[in-house]
């Protein structure tokens, strides 16, 4: 066991003590505004433990063992999803959450985006390298990530279910798929936003009314500071336009610790979850921002280097399906307070406080680190539907196979 421990990847989980103290002292200083929040720092640090020890228990398993049973963690998360449906209440008006205890609460939306990359793989191993079709492959694929899809969106959780889709497209793109499938795709995601976009901003009082007989006026006030600052209302438009200030009045390097007018004052919400780099960017200005993407990077970057070492097919395609969740959550998050996305409440990963999305993220660094360790062997033939042995048998095999390399 130490001998493996030695051979997971030091630079990923350094970045991420970087990335635990940055969360930690920023999480802090964003609730001193709010005294109902005093033990948020405490959690998060406690989170960031439990995390950390995901990752290792996660790591030293043979990633291959998750994928071949990925059917079946497939539809027990399906059923949370459902089952959110009947016992979850809402928090920031999405109804995913399933309430634990007084003070611990469980989003299984955020645990599908992992599951989803592992059913991905799952099946796009079966492929053996060969070009996806559209009917047999793409059309089935698809099928399988919009019944999710729907489930969350059916919880008013866009930011998630939008997240589905950009794993599915980053797992299809490394899946080998056609060319003029991918421009086809491309054709019509792009003529599909840009007609979206004139639609709503053409009959933006027509949609604003049904939206608002559907109980789903929210998402227009998400939509409006972005798409037409001129028609949103001062509610919608506080978050995002006290988030825009006290990011420029940061400027290069920041108001100073805990000194963030902006922040300290509560102008602006969420500063502990959904806005955190608003606090980073008023009290660190520019070079704190950076010093953020620039960890983002690295971490992505020695994701990269595992991938193209991985021998076999599944490994990178778990990889690839990780990189475009983190570069979404990254893209939407911080985007969203420069203008550029709407706002979805999606948390920036390993920064804001949420145990879930912490832990399921801090999971899939396991996995990424599982494939560090097992990814160099040869192909395995489990995962070709060759043999199937049961989960006793397959994990006694693991032991063995331990034993005789030690």
């Amino acid at each position: 066991m130490l001998r493996m421990l030695k051979k997971m990847d030091g630079v990923i989980l350094f970045v991420l003590l970087l990335l635990m103290v940055m969360s930690v002292f920023t999480v802090y200083s964003a609730i001193q505004s709010d005294p109902k929040l005093g033990n948020h720092h405490i959690k998060t640090l406690l989170f960031y433990g439990i995390g950390f020890v995901a990752i290792i228990g996660i790591g030293l398993v043979n990633y291959k063992l998750y994928i071949q049973y990925a059917f079946y963690i497939y539809a027990v998360g399906i059923i949370l999803l459902v089952l959110v449906n009947f016992i979850g209440g809402p928090i920031n008006n999405a109804n995913g959450w399933i309430k634990i205890s007084e003070s611990l609460t469980f989003q299984p939306a955020e645990l599908f985006k992992m599951i989803l990359i592992l059913f991905l793989a799952h099946v796009l191993v079966k492929r053996k390298n060969s070009t996806l079709r559209f009917w047999k492959d793409i059309v089935p694929i698809g099928l399988w990530t919009f019944v999710p899809f729907a489930l969350v969106m059916a919880q008013n959780d866009l930011g998630n279910a939008l997240g589905y889709i950009v794993i599915l497209v980053a797992v299809l793109w490394i899946g080998n798929i056609k060319w003029s499938h991918a421009l086809i795709a491309l054709a019509i995601v792009g003529i599909t936003f840009f007609g979206f976009v004139k639609a709503y901003t053409s009959y933006h009082d027509e949609i604003f009314t049904f939206l608002e007989k559907a109980n789903r006026e929210h998402w227009a006030e998400r939509i409006d500071p972005w798409l037409v600052p001129d028609k949103a209302t001062l509610k919608a438009s506080w978050h995002t336009k006290n988030a825009g200030l006290a990011i420029g009045s940061g400027g290069i390097t920041g108001k100073g610790y805990m000194q963030g007018t902006s922040v300290q004052s509560g102008r602006v919400p969420y500063t502990y979850s959904d806005s955190i780099f608003v606090v980073i960017a008023e009290e660190f200005g520019f070079v704190g921002g950076s010093v953020l993407l620039l960890l983002y990077f690295i971490l992505i970057h020695r994701m990269v280097l595992i991938a193209l070492h991985c021998r076999d097919r599944a490994g990178p395609v778990v990889i690839v399906g990780i990189i475009g969740m983190l570069l979404y959550q990254v893209f939407e998050n911080i985007g969203a307070f420069l203008g550029l996305m709407p706002l979805t409440g999606i948390t920036l990963p390993f920064i804001s406080y949420g145990g879930t999305s912490l832990l399921i993220n801090m999971a899939c660094i396991g996995l990424v680190m599982s494939i560090k360790l097992y990814g160099e062997e040869d192909e395995d033939e489990l995962l070709m539907g060759e043999q199937r042995p049961n989960l006793p048998e397959r994990l006694w095999s693991m032991v063995k196979k331990e034993k005789t390399t030690a």
